[in-house]
């Protein structure tokens, strides 16, 4: 493949693809800033592999694997640990909830456990399959499976306090 016509496929790709690629980051991340950068090294990991993805279709699985890892390799890293940015300027996730309903919804979200939140974004979400989430997470259907449950069930239990 030609280096103009590579770049040429993988800007039409990011184009079309990065703000909802920006939504996944920010939905498995929970904080805008650090979706930037997560999402920053997806898509240049993904150019770097952009010749042999392209040909079979799996770059949009393969970005959603890379915001992932990326994130988890974020949350080891000891400086990570300090809270940073300023509440309540980030811009809205989406259209059609009320204000307050997505900041419920949010709220409940981020204080899932990580992997849970996790599973949950990719499943519901997302729509993976249980087995494309096991495949982004690198963890067992089973373990998807059970963090998904109990997440949801978590989520069910936050939301329905908060409505009354």
């Amino acid at each position: 493949m030609r280096q103009s016509q590579r770049d040429q496929e993988f800007t039409e790709f990011v184009a079309a693809r990065q703000v909802h690629l920006r939504r996944v980051a920010y939905a498995v991340c929970g904080d805008w800033n650090r979706a930037d950068d997560v999402l920053q090294t997806a898509l240049t990991k993904l150019y770097l592999a952009w010749p042999g993805l392209r040909r079979d279709g799996r770059e949009e699985a393969y970005v959603r694997q890379i915001i992932v890892r990326a994130d988890i390799d974020e949350h080891r890293r000891p400086w990570r640990r300090e809270e940073a940015g300023l509440d309540g300027h980030d811009g809205p996730v989406r259209e059609g909830l009320a204000v307050e309903e997505r900041n419920a919804l949010f709220e409940a979200l981020q204080a899932l456990p990580v992997m849970q939140r996790k599973t949950v974004v990719l499943r519901h979400w997302l729509g993976l399959s249980v087995e494309e989430t096991a495949a982004d997470l690198g963890i067992s259907t089973g373990t998807v499976k059970s963090h998904t449950s109990r997440g949801v069930a978590s989520l069910q239990q936050a939301l329905s306090a908060h409505d009354h």
